[in-house]
């Protein structure tokens, strides 16, 4: 009878000790659950803080690959053109392009020609011959910059910038050569034109941005 008595008390306290550990483990199940009930969920990165709000936030390459900080252009109206040496555009627009800089250089107008050879391989030399060929060809005396992609997964982040700013017809991507992005003197995009629209048809606008109209 001893023998039942012991093996009924050590039955007893197997189960007073069971049922302890598992009113810790709810207590701790509870624990947990109430935690993350009342904590924040953890903060999404946010893809907008990584744009940039002006050109001025953006770095690029001029022709020798320096970097350029676009903030050293603060203050001034920018016209913006993805370039080509080869393209029927090429000479009534650097003709006119040459102009226009000529005019209003002193009274806060840049020009920044971007190469580029996506449009049927019409800038397929290199950064050298490039600058060589504005320059002697057509005389250019605004900066030119490293050729870049415009379009595609490379393309440049200004350019990514600029069409988020101001779509086409059809899509915001560059459509061609001679593509033109108006710029006000605070780095927020003004204006695009389509290849066709030649650089002198843009006068009036650069003038008013510049407070000279």
């Amino acid at each position: 009878m001893a023998a039942t008595t012991t093996s009924s008390s050590s039955s007893g306290g197997g189960n007073r000790i069971w049922t302890s550990s598992l009113a810790v483990l709810a207590l701790a199940v509870a624990l947990v659950s109430l935690l993350s009930l009342r904590a924040p969920p953890p903060a999404a990165p946010s893809m907008a803080d990584d744009l940039p709000t002006s050109v001025h936030d953006i770095s690029v390459k001029d022709i020798k690959g320096n970097d350029v900080k676009l903030s050293e252009y603060e203050g001034k109206v920018l016209l913006i053109v993805n370039v080509a040496s080869k393209c029927g555009l090429t000479n009534s627009n650097y003709k006119e392009l040459n102009v226009l800089y000529e005019k209003y250089k002193e009274k806060g107008l840049e020009i920044l020609a971007f190469p580029c050879n996506q449009f049927a391989g019409q800038e397929p030399g290199s950064n050298e011959e490039i600058e060589q060929t504005v320059c002697t060809r057509f005389k250019a005396e605004f900066p030119i910059f490293d050729k870049i992609d415009v379009n595609g997964k490379e393309a440049a982040p200004l350019y990514k910038f600029l069409k988020s700013q101001k779509g086409g017809f059809l899509g915001d991507g560059i459509k061609w050569n001679f593509t033109k992005f108006l710029v006000g003197k605070d780095g927020k995009v003004v204006e695009r034109y389509a290849p066709t629209t030649s650089p002198l048809k843009i006068e009036n606008d650069i003038q008013k941005l510049l407070g000279t109209s």
